[in-house]
């Protein structure tokens, strides 16, 4: 290894103060990185993930847009989405879904931009660099930021926690399948894939 290398953690956390305009422009300067910032203004910068990663990502986005196209209840959103969440973070869920009717309230530059509102539905597949607690963490931002059902889908373990608001986290060993509830009626996610 080169003595002059400089070796960053796999996530990279900053303090920088940055209007919404100018977070905007970051994302869209450098496309190839991922970037968060919590409700406080810390920057997350993450790498792209593994392949491996992003074919199960890839699959599980499929399936949430199968289901969203065929009924037509709401409009669902991969990785790359942002979303300017109440208190202020802006998050990029896995995948995510949201109903129709706040969608359409929405203004048309508002849709272009990171839309100013929390996903009905986040799903976060927890990836090898990724920290358990932190994602976990994130999952109740979520949740006080008005998403109705989130999961957290840890392949390592072949474990997922289901949050709701208001209620106790439900861990499920080695499902086969996750229902999407009253929040996305019908939909159901075929873990064999994702496993």
């Amino acid at each position: 290894m080169d003595a002059n290398a400089v070796s960053l953690p796999p996530l990279l956390e900053l303090n920088i103060d940055l209007t919404d305009e100018q977070f905007f422009q970051l994302c869209q300067n450098n496309r190839d990185l991922r970037f968060e910032r919590t409700a406080t203004g810390e920057l997350i910068i993450m790498p792209p993930t593994g392949s491996e990663t992003g074919d199960r990502n890839a699959d599980l986005t499929y399936q949430l847009r199968a289901w969203s196209r065929q009924n037509n209840r709401g409009k669902s959103f991969d990785s790359s989405s942002g979303f300017k969440l109440p208190n202020g973070a802006q998050r990029s869920p896995d995948a995510s879904w949201v109903k129709i009717e706040r969608w359409n309230a929405l203004t048309q530059a508002q849709k272009e931009r990171f839309a100013p509102l929390c996903p009905d539905f986040v799903v976060e597949l927890i990836s090898p660099s990724d920290s358990t607690e932190k994602t976990r963490a994130k999952m109740r931002e979520y949740m006080d930021n008005d998403a109705r059902l989130g999961w957290l889908i840890n392949r390592q373990q072949q474990q997922v926690e289901i949050f709701r608001p208001n209620r106790e986290i439900e861990v499920l060993q080695s499902p086969q399948t996750l229902s999407g509830e009253d929040v996305l009626p019908g939909f159901v996610l075929d873990l064999a894939t994702i496993w």
